[in-house]
């Protein structure tokens, strides 16, 4: 069994980034980065682009989006970034949920403390 997109010709994936190799170096994607869409896919859209929006109703990892395209990676960030540029996405790292930060260094030190002398 291939991996997803692995078979796909070259010259698909050329056509699908229009020759492009890298995303922009200043978007914001990378494996967990997750993708929301903010609008509704329009008529003439590149097909991968209007199922891009379909997919990213709801807070959606740029991984889970490339598994499901059968796409590389690094072509699904192409992909992103042309969304994100014509504003049709929006993209955030995720975070610790609101209200829940890493506990204080001080009280971890001290249970490091208690487990040595145990």
């Amino acid at each position: 069994m291939s991996r997803p997109g692995r078979d796909d010709s070259p010259d698909r994936l050329y056509t699908l980034t229009g020759g492009r190799s890298r995303s922009a170096p200043d978007t914001p994607f990378d494996l967990v980065t997750l993708v929301v869409a903010e609008s509704d896919p329009v008529p003439g859209m590149q097909s991968e682009h209007t199922a891009i929006l379909r997919l990213c109703h709801l807070p959606t990892a740029v991984v889970e989006i490339a598994a499901e395209l059968g796409l590389p990676v690094g072509i699904t960030r192409i992909l992103l970034s042309d969304l994100l540029d014509a504003g049709r996405i929006s993209a955030r790292h995720p975070r610790a949920a609101a209200g829940h930060s890493l506990p204080d260094p001080d009280i971890l030190e001290q249970v490091l403390v208690g487990l040595r002398n145990l």
